[in-house]
């Protein structure tokens, strides 16, 4: 029979081991990054998604130690970037800027070739815009009550702007056409600059638009902004009451992220989570955040990936209702 002793000494020794079966993995976690990381941008250069990238990465470069790369690669509705990203190892080196498009595109492009939710590992969340639907200043209407009663009165004579169609943009418009029975003629820019500068010049009548890039021109008198699409006012907008006042329930809005590839090391993800987290929560980043008009998202990879799945599931509905998918 084996003595108590002998068994303790064994148990003793049989712990010791695996603590230190486990050092190695915990050294290599924590070794990560070794050689530059790839932030993928789905989008052109320039506007919220490069700067708040762009932030970021500087920060992450400098608490990491390892140049993190911002590399726009547009396309498709973000789909080109999205797709490069999911088909890259599962290393820790290649992450993706996530946005509502990847929540919008799982539903609106039946064509899809990858399936987002099982291609994407969530890392964590960075911001939630909202939108403002902006009128040109000729326009006689003064509140979205008036809008809605304009509109009505006026079937199909409004064009509605957006950054292209199946954008965050196009559906909140036919969400609120859905919503408040009226009928306008939606005309897709590529990009929301176009669209804005034919609001202000009177060719098109009004746009749904993520108040970052048209926060300055409300403010300037150049449109006159009737309603934000999130349920609480927006901070850079306090002024514009929620579409939500008169239309119960609407509510949209777009949203940042950051996405790895399938399979990544949960220790890596962890990692990420935190330092992303550590940034956001950096006077000078979250200063510069709010002048953007956004709210920061905080919170572990597993909330991030809870809000990617309600949201998906969210413009699903949108997508449904509206009638709205890619051909």
């Amino acid at each position: 029979m084996i003595s108590r002793r002998t068994l303790l000494r064994s148990a003793a020794l049989t712990g010791a081991a695996l603590v230190g079966a486990r050092i190695p993995f915990a050294r290599a976690s924590l070794s990560y990054p070794t050689h530059p990381v790839r932030w993928v941008v789905p989008y052109a250069a320039g506007g919220a998604t490069d700067v708040l990238s762009r932030l970021l990465c500087q920060r992450l470069s400098e608490r990491l130690e390892q140049p993190f790369v911002v590399e726009n690669k547009p396309g498709a509705g973000s789909n080109i970037g999205t797709q490069a990203v999911i088909a890259s190892p599962p290393d820790g080196y290649t992450l993706l800027l996530t946005s509502t498009a990847n929540a919008i595109n799982a539903s609106f492009d039946p064509q899809l070739p990858f399936d987002f939710a099982k291609g994407i590992a969530p890392v964590a969340g960075v911001a939630r815009i909202p939108l403002v639907l902006v009128v040109n200043n000729d326009l006689p209407v003064q509140n979205l009550k008036e809008f809605i009663a304009y509109a009505r009165a006026n079937p199909n004579r409004l064009s509605i702007a957006s950054s292209g169609i199946g954008t965050s943009l196009h559906l909140s418009g036919e969400l609120f056409k859905a919503m408040a029975g009226v009928q306008f003629t939606h005309v897709p820019y590529r990009g929301s600059a176009p669209g804005l500068t034919d609001v202000m010049s009177g060719q098109i009548q009004g746009m749904f638009d993520n108040v970052t890039s048209s926060f300055e021109l409300v403010r300037a008198g150049k449109l006159r902004a009737l309603g934000v699409t999130t349920r609480e006012r927006s901070a850079i907008l306090p002024d514009v009451p929620p579409i939500a006042d008169v239309l119960a329930g609407y509510e949209t809005s777009s949203f940042y992220g950051v996405g790895a590839p399938h399979d990544t090391s949960r220790d890596i993800v962890d990692l990420l989570n935190r330092e992303i987290n550590a940034a956001l929560a950096d006077a000078t980043i979250d200063r510069r955040v709010a002048e953007l008009g956004a709210v920061a998202l905080h919170g572990d990879a597993a909330a991030f990936g809870t809000m990617l799945a309600g949201e998906t599931e969210r413009w699903r509905k949108v997508v449904e209702l509206s009638g709205q998918r890619k051909e």
